[in-house]
């Protein structure tokens, strides 16, 4: 996932929580952030026409719980994302920091909202509830589209979904099952190779015992025709 525009890399300060935040709560959070935006779109669409102070306080309400639930989305975000960051492949680690950005912009962003409703509710003209509602849709386009690439994290990459965490785990102990049957056949290999050597190394002494038993033989035999051939030598010059 890549921004539409480039952005400056910021961040909100870490702040430690009291309590430990289960994974679950952050979809919680999301869902609703997202869909109240859209309420007070309407709200304030209805309100170009009734002029009515009462829904244009009940909208500036919703707009502070819009910015509250924005913060405890970006908190929980940061559990869920610390959790699903080893079980991601490189391009959903990398999706889960761009998300993680816009998710900080849409913190600011709810904020602003607010200054800019007290602000036109000072104004009190049409022209600028025009210009907030317009400001407003800008907001819930970015709101859907980081639900979107949140659920392209869940969807497409796995993250902190139990069925691929078990699916990984049963992957990470096939593994080691095979890293460990490799290793016995290592073992297994060596001791053939040393079996072979040996029985190429107990043919070759086999081969070359009758070869060594032969040679004294060989030598005793040389050695009585030469004397026989000596003897016959003598008896003859002894008859001339």
């Amino acid at each position: 996932m890549s921004l539409p525009i480039d952005l400056p890399a910021i961040s909100i300060p870490e702040i430690p929580l009291p309590i430990e935040i289960p994974e679950i709560i952050h979809p919680a959070i999301v869902h609703f952030a997202i869909a109240i935006p859209v309420v007070i779109f309407l709200l304030e669409i209805y309100n170009l026409v009734a002029k009515r102070r009462s829904i244009s306080l009940f909208s500036l309400f919703l707009l502070i719980v819009v910015a509250v639930a924005m913060f405890g989305a970006y908190l929980t975000g940061g559990v869920d994302g610390k959790a699903a960051w080893d079980m991601l492949s490189s391009d959903g680690q990398a999706d889960l920091k761009a998300h993680k950005l816009l998710g900080i912009y849409l913190v600011y962003g709810s904020v602003a909202l607010v200054v800019f409703k007290l602000l036109f509710m000072a104004i009190r003209k049409t022209i600028g509830r025009v210009i907030f509602i317009l400001i407003l849709g800008g907001f819930i386009a970015a709101t859907l589209y980081q639900g979107k690439e949140g659920g392209e994290l869940v969807y497409k990459y796995g993250a902190n979904n139990e069925m691929v965490a078990d699916m990984q785990s049963n992957g990470d102990d096939a593994k080691e099952e095979l890293e460990e049957a490799e290793e016995k056949l290592s073992e297994l290999q060596e001791k053939y190779d040393a079996l072979i050597a040996e029985n190429k190394e107990a043919e070759t002494v086999k081969e070359e015992a009758p070869k060594q038993a032969e040679t004294p033989v060989a030598e005793e035999e040389k050695k009585e025709e030469a004397e026989s051939n000596e003897t016959a030598s003598t008896e003859t010059n002894s008859s001339n």
